[in-house]
């Protein structure tokens, strides 16, 4: 492959940015997702970008990718001036980007979707075998192992960005943009992104981090710059900063970076689960004899590797995948019923992919947000639904939970992921349910975010509602949940009270430390299935 001296015809300058932005704006409409910002980005560093939710990082970035055209404002990539049309032109320049939603086709392997649009003629046969070679040699080197006939659609979420960052490389890049790359990855899975990510600096590439986590900015980046309403406020090394002081510069105030919670006053059982079973698609048990409750007036977290039945336990809840065995009651009553009428019992859920299962994206955000609720008397008139009060309706709850823009009519799809998150749990939580149902719930969700999310979370519990809550930041569940139970191959594998719960203690549990004696299982490899 060329290197990126060689694309951009000229020797870069020396001790020049490996990218520059100078003064770029861009408008959508009424939007101004950048004004006049400017970033320089030092060769063969780790560079991170932090902001709210459609402070402008991701259209930022792919103004440099060459997805949109900026209204004004100019590039230089390693000192020279460049114009970025379309992302080919990027791909030249010796640019990658690797997607917070993956640009692969699942039904192709992994040599496939790398070659795809750069196979290097018609004998695609030939254009394999040197793709082949060339797999071989950037997974040993930059520590990215996965199969190159492996197909996509089969392979779990961190060997899929893998797969992303093999696609760039391979076109030669010099500097690789990651936007939120962390969002659906396991602890695991990131700590071995952030090994990879060092081992590109090392081998002298640039990397520009787009992430709402501070923690990640802290333990991997040189420098970090700040957005925040479409500007740029800030530039930090990082080692000259603190979390406490990004987010007080992403938000524009002082940020909570804890919990505030008051003792917890459990009430009587609002959802009991007895005895629960759930198999997969393929028959296999994904959560194997499960029981547990949640009181009113309390947050029960749920800890563990993806993979060992917390989703499918969500889903059989919800009303979503039949249960092969057990009872599930709300308020002291079976449900056996579908998701719909659960729902009208007082169960509300945020599923974990609010793409796949909680939006429709093509939907504008006021249809978006009456899904599962659309019958509803105030949203009809007569045999048709009443536009108007659901938009109403739909305002008022982007206002209660800052969701950017705050307009009814705007494309699902055309809000950033934190905001499409905030949609979701504004629809579920504002309809006032007894027992909600959480997955994730600051997946992709930036630091003002995050804490006006757990604020509403524990307002729930103060009010007496009972919160069934999965998520794969420890930090969250040990942050708000009163009681934690952590799951190993479908079971439970042990309950903690969250006072007394430690990381450490939580981490050996996911693990299967304890649960190996008790139900049998060799060592912690993910999901356990039976048949």
């Amino acid at each position: 492959m060329p290197s990126g001296e060689e694309r951009l015809g000229k020797a870069p300058e020396r001790g020049a940015p490996a990218v520059e932005l100078r003064r770029i704006d861009k408008r959508f409409g009424t939007v101004h997702a950048n004004r006049d910002v400017s970033l320089a980005v030092a060769p063969g560093t780790i560079h991170g970008i932090v902001g709210e939710n459609g402070a402008g990082k991701s259209t930022l970035m792919s103004i440099l990718y060459g997805f949109y055209r900026a209204d004004r404002g100019k590039i230089r990539i390693a000192g020279r001036p460049l114009t970025i049309g379309s992302s080919e032109e990027a791909i030249a320049a010796g640019i990658g980007m690797v997607h917070q939603h993956f640009m692969l086709v699942d039904t192709f392997t992994v040599v496939e979707n790398v070659i795809l649009g750069a196979e290097g003629g018609a004998l695609l046969a030939s254009g394999a075998v040197r793709a082949r070679r060339e797999l071989e040699r950037l997974a040993r080197e930059y520590a990215l192992e996965v199969s190159p006939d492996a197909v996509v659609g089969d392979l779990p979420v961190g060997l899929q960005q893998r797969v992303e960052i093999l696609k760039a490389l391979y076109r030669g890049a010099e500097v690789l943009i990651l936007d939120e790359p962390t969002g659906t990855l396991t602890p695991q899975e990131a700590d071995h992104l952030f090994r990879i990510l060092r081992r590109l600096r090392a081998q002298g590439k640039t990397v520009i981090l787009i992430t709402h986590k501070l923690r990640e900015i802290m333990a991997v980046t040189d420098r970090v710059s700040v957005m925040r309403q479409g500007r740029m406020v800030a530039h930090r090394d990082t080692a000259a900063t603190t979390m406490a002081e990004l987010a007080e510069l992403m938000v524009g105030r002082r940020v909570l970076l804890q919990v505030e919670k008051s003792p917890v006053r459990p009430g009587p059982e609002l959802l009991s689960v007895e005895h629960l079973t759930v198999r997969d698609d393929r028959g296999a048990r994904r959560v194997r004899d499960v029981s547990f409750t949640v009181r009113a007036g309390e947050i029960v977290g749920i800890a563990g590797v993806a993979g060992n039945g917390q989703s499918e336990l969500l889903e059989a809840l919800a009303g979503l995948r039949p249960a092969a065995e057990g009872r599930i009651l709300v308020a002291g009553e079976p449900v056996d019923s579908g998701g719909l009428m659960r729902r009208r019992r007082g169960l509300a859920h945020v599923p974990e992919d609010r793409r796949r299962m909680g939006l429709v994206m093509p939907f504008e955000a006021r249809e978006s947000a009456i899904l599962g609720y659309h019958d509803d008397f105030r949203y009809r008139r007569a045999a048709l639904l009443d536009w108007t009060e659901i938009s109403s309706d739909t305002s008022a709850k982007m206002h209660s939970f800052d969701v950017r823009p705050a307009d009814p009519r705007r494309t699902t799809a055309a809000f950033s992921g934190g905001n499409q998150q905030k949609l979701v749990l504004a629809r579920e939580i504002e309809r006032d349910p007894l027992v909600l149902l959480v997955g994730q719930p600051t997946r992709g969700v930036d630091i003002g975010a995050i804490e006006l999310i757990h604020r509403r979370l524990v307002a729930m519990r103060d009010a007496g509602k009972a919160i069934l809550l999965v998520s794969s930041e420890l930090d969250e569940v040990l942050g708000l949940s009163d009681r934690i139970l952590v799951m190993f191959g479908g079971a439970v594998a042990g309950e903690l009270s969250a006072d007394r719960a430690t990381e450490q203690e939580i981490g050996l549990l996911m693990a299967g430390a304890r649960a190996e004696a008790e139900v049998g299982v060799g060592a912690a490899s993910g999901a356990h299935l039976e048949s």
